[in-house]
This record gives C-alpha cells, structure tokens and sequence, in this order.
C-alpha cells in the first residue's frame, strides 16, 4: 500500500466538482469484505486487513463461492455500496467517517479504505478487487474528500453537523418503524385471543338462554313458526272432517247465505210464500 488518503500534486482530478457535489460517480468492483482494524489510518494496517479477506476468500472460492459484484456510487456525502441489479444498499459510508483511503502498487487490482461504523464506532476496513479502475477509485474518493472539506470550510462546518442531525433523525425514524411494526403485530395477537373467548366451546352449540318458565324468550326478529324453503310449494288448505258438517241432531247447520229456495220441501215452501203475501197485503192497506 503505497498512496494515502491525500491529493497528489502530480495528479489531476478525473471529474468536475458538480459531477461529485450533484450526482455521483459509479463504479463496478468485487468486494472481498469488511474486518475490524484498531487504527483508523496506516499502510500497515490495511495490509493486514487485506491479507486476511484475500486469505478468507480465497478459501470460500474452493468451496465454490465467487466473489459478489457490488456498484459503488460516489459522492461528497459518501461511499454507497449496492448490489448491481436490485439497487440495494448493503453499506453507507458517510465520508466524514472514512478516514484513510489506498490502492496497493502490488497488486493494482485491489483498494481499500477505512470507516468508523456509525453503530458499533469500531473501525472497520474495506476491500475491493478492480481489475482497471482500482487507482481511478481511489482518487475519486480523495476528490470527494477534497470537495466536502472545502464546502465544510464555507459553510463554518454548518453542513456537516446538518448531516449528523439528518443521520440521526433517520436512525430513529428507523427505530420507531421497528417499534411500530412490532405494536402491530401484539394489537393484532390481542384482537385474534379476543375473538377466540368469545366464540362459545362446541363449535356455537351453546345452550338458548330460557325465562324463569323454562321458555324461550320472544324475539320480533326471530319468526314465530319455520318457513318453508323458497322452492318448496306452499301447503295445501286444511280439510274440515265429514262429520263436523252436520250439527248435535244430525242435521247439516242451516246456512241463510247458501240455502234457496230449493232448499226446503214444497209444503213448507208453500206456507212461508203465503205468510209473505199476507205480510205484504197487511202493510199495504194499513
């Protein structure tokens, strides 16, 4: 490991500052990991870092496991490092925790730098395998770095505590998403231990509640007596028996709305036509 985290006065850098400061610089790399080191900066120290992942991923390779690809996405705010086709985030390095950044003049392909975590604030060392653009990487984040302590110096290092705020307001935003998922899934355990007191043992066979007659209580919801089913056809008038037809004496009951006057034998016919004759010739000449 030969180059530092500083700019060097024989090299130009590779991008306009809008280009870092408004957008990002991607880059394609190999990630051999991260490893915890006890410095924050020193050649010596990412070296061993590098010699222990190169040795770890050199034995998951004999186990058949390649290196995974990563996307690398630049910028004065920091180091992301996505997965290529999903764009997912595996690691944010804030650039003002990166404090040591080298390619190695061994071995062209590889690049590290080092971040202080922003959980555990251990200070760990990545490595990456570039097979073209390992020093060209290694001077774009020297560039960020270059442009970030210039606008820090600008803003009287408003900007960079901003970011902190920001950061930790969306670490606790995170911790209350966590919280609030968490209270969900126990109101949602109550509700279901809830409905399951109140449905009754038995499957619903419980008992209907009866008066102190032993009946069961009125309900203007509930018919009085079954209904048929919509397709059967509705049930057939009672017949009256043939004996209900005559009365005490054997005689049918006389009906005065039914019987005429074919109804009664002829004598008695005969009397009753002259009863109302008489009846008539009475109250005409009174």
């Amino acid at each position: 490991m030969s180059r530092a985290f500083n700019r060097k006065k024989d090299k130009s850098w590779m991008h306009t500052p809008e280009a870092l400061a408004k957008h990002f610089i991607a880059y394609n790399a190999k990630f051999l990991g991260n490893t915890e080191v006890e410095q924050p900066k020193g050649t010596e120290v990412v070296r061993d870092a590098v010699r222990k992942l190169k040795f770890q991923r050199h034995i998951k390779k004999s186990e058949g496991q390649k290196i995974p690809k990563v996307e690398l996405q630049i910028s004065i705010y920091g180091v992301k490092i996505l997965e290529p086709k999903t764009k997912e985030v595996q690691h944010n390095c804030q650039l003002h925790r990166i404090s040591f950044c080298a390619d190695d003049k061994t071995d062209k392909r590889i690049f590290t730098f080092i971040c202080k975590d922003s959980e555990s604030n251990k200070h760990l060392c990545y490595v990456f395998d570039s097979e073209k653009c390992a020093e060209e990487i290694t001077l774009t984040i020297g560039q960020a770095f270059d442009l970030a302590y210039k606008k820090f110096l600008e803003s009287g290092g408003k900007d960079v505590e901003t970011r902190k705020q920001i950061g930790s307001l969306q670490k606790r935003i995170q911790e209350l998403e966590t919280e609030n998922s968490e209270l969900k899934k126990q109101l949602q355990s109550l509700e279901n231990q809830l409905l399951t007191n109140q449905v009754p043992p038995g499957g619903g066979n419980s008992k209907v509640p009866t008066d102190i007659f032993d009946m069961v209580p009125f309900s203007p919801l509930a018919p009085l007596l079954p209904l048929p089913p919509s397709d059967a056809s509705p049930p057939p008038p009672p017949t009256r028996p043939a004996d209900i037809r005559k009365d005490l004496f054997g005689s049918e009951p006389f009906d005065p709305f039914t019987c005429g006057a074919a109804d009664f034998p002829p004598d008695i016919q005969s009397r009753l036509d002259e009863m109302q004759r008489q009846r008539w010739r009475g109250s005409k000449w009174d």
